[in-house]
């Protein structure tokens, strides 16, 4: 696929089935993630892949945060909670490791991990796979950070859910420039 036609076309997609990648599928993917604009060189970012029973795992840490969080601990909500690392295959957690650093400062580095993590779904678009962007609240919960053994100063910038795409991609409307781009100055 050619690099524009990936960065026009590129669509969420929620529905995932099995096949998750394939370990060739997954080292373009990261390979992707690594070329993120990167200032300073820090790499400040790392990834875990979650997939078969430690996606169920993963879905007692959520039930754990919606405990803790207290506001509504429905069995619904619970149940809801569980479910979620099983909605595709394979889950990808993109992780922000923010550093001191006298240039660099920690809020362009959360960003350049929030780059490595766009570069994936455009690497995965490009190869057929399907891909969504999920965080929500519980994402950020102290206790789903120390469950994925996150350290000081890593925090989780995206849980991408990866597989098969259920069925055919829709095709985004185009939208107009115009309406986001205007020129500034004199």
């Amino acid at each position: 696929m050619e690099a524009l036609d990936a960065l026009l076309n590129r669509v969420s997609v929620p529905r995932l089935i099995d096949p998750a990648p394939t370990a060739a599928q997954r080292e373009i993917l990261f390979q992707a993630a690594l070329r993120a604009p990167d200032h300073g060189q820090l790499r400040p970012w790392r990834f875990l892949t979650v997939e078969g029973a430690a996606r169920e795992q993963l879905g007692e840490l959520l039930v754990e945060a919606v405990r803790i969080k207290g506001t509504d601990v429905s069995e619904a909500a619970l149940e809801k909670a569980r479910a979620m690392p099983m909605r595709a295959p394979l889950l990808i957690v993109v992780i922000a490791r923010l550093q001191d650093h006298f240039k660099v400062p920690k809020s362009e580095q959360k960003l350049a991990a929030a780059c490595a993590a766009h570069s994936i779904l455009l690497a995965a678009h490009a190869q057929g796979i399907g891909a969504v962007w999920r965080t929500g609240e519980l994402s950020y919960a102290a206790n789903v950070a120390k469950g994925l053994g996150l350290t000081d100063g890593e925090e989780v910038i995206a849980f991408l859910y990866v597989g098969t795409p259920q069925k055919e991609l829709r095709v985004p409307q185009p939208m107009a420039t115009a309406d986001f781009v205007s020129a500034w100055g004199a």
